[in-house]
């Protein structure tokens, strides 16, 4: 069996009812093309009111349509690019879907069951439409760690969408907390969020490439353990000072510019695990539907790869393999 490697790129994340649907959106999934690219991450986010809220809605004002992720797929097939749909449940009360969950009472089985059962009908709606689309492969969750004991209800939600959808299933769990999902047997892939910290300001690619190796070790055992391969449904670092020690921020915006830590951030992950045979691929996080002019890529802090090293760095590893 040939093994599969996924060169991909988050791409959707952010946008909005229609954003999929212009012309900034077609260019930019070109120029994710460009850059060697061959799949593409399309994920998107709708709400629960809070982390102990039982619904799952749908805000018509601002979660993107089922016609915009139709159309965006269709760009991306036109382009050549294989898509991962991945569907995510935020919380309007800003706090992380990770703290999705109940506390220890009597009620907490009552309350899981409701959740469960709204979030169960959500990932169907999706999971039909990824189907019907012609989507590769099909994201059930995402960094939702308060949720991963309830074993037996997520074997049934797992169940519940393979009834509907045909193709291979991966679920996202975060970085340091992968031995927490008993249920990866469940799924065709184990992904995870990959920001492990790994840098820091001044940090070389060598310093990098030496503090990924525990993580790579770790990643094999789990392959191990499971028998599947394992992808970073999400990595990446903003190119800014000091975000190689802690790649998952997105708020310090006042920290300087740097290019070369993000880049070595990019360099030292694809060369520790590239060529491991268990491991399949990467999503990038992420690629933005409306990118900026080239102009300004040196004075924005993002996770942006456009027009910065670390796009240069992944356009000559993707294209070489």
């Amino acid at each position: 069996m040939e093994r599969l490697f996924m060169k991909g790129m988050t791409w959707g994340w952010g946008g909005k009812r229609g954003d999929y649907r212009t012309e900034e959106a077609a260019d930019s999934l070109r120029k994710l093309k460009e850059h060697g690219c061959d799949w593409v991450a399309l994920s998107f986010w709708t709400w629960q009111e809070n982390v102990h809220a039982t619904q799952i809605t749908f805000d018509y004002g601002y979660t993107v349509t089922d016609r915009d992720i139709a159309h965006a797929v269709g760009e991306a097939k036109k382009l050549g690019l294989k898509v991962l749909l991945k569907p995510v449940v935020n919380s309007r009360d800003r706090i992380w879907r990770a703290h999705i969950g109940f506390p220890h009472t009597p009620e907490a089985a009552v309350y899981w069951d409701r959740w469960f059962e709204s979030y169960t009908n959500f990932l169907v709606h999706y999971a039909e439409l990824a189907e019907e689309l012609g989507c590769d492969v099909f994201c059930v969750g995402c960094e939702m760690i308060g949720t991963e004991p309830q074993t037996e209800r997520w074997m049934k939600t797992i169940a519940r969408v393979r009834e509907v959808y045909s193709g291979p299933l991966i679920y996202n769990a975060n970085h340091g907390k992968e031995e927490g999902v008993e249920w990866f047997d469940q799924v065709d892939l184990i992904g995870t969020s990959a920001y492990y910290p790994v840098g820091g300001p001044g940090a070389t690619e060598a310093d990098m490439i030496g503090k990924w190796l525990p993580v790579r070790d770790k990643m094999e055992r789990l392959h191990r353990k499971f028998g599947k391969p394992v992808v970073f449904v999400e990595i990446g670092c903003r190119s800014a000072r000091g975000c190689s020690a802690m790649p998952w921020d997105f708020m310090h915006r006042d920290l300087p510019f740097d290019e070369d830590e993000q880049a070595n951030f990019y360099s030292s992950a694809l060369k520790v695990f590239s060529d491991q045979p268990w491991f399949s691929g990467f999503f990038w996080w992420d690629w933005s539907v409306r990118l900026y002019p080239t102009h300004e890529a040196k004075r924005n802090v993002g996770f942006d790869i456009y027009g910065k090293r670390a796009g240069q760095v992944l356009a000559e590893w993707y294209k070489s393999r």
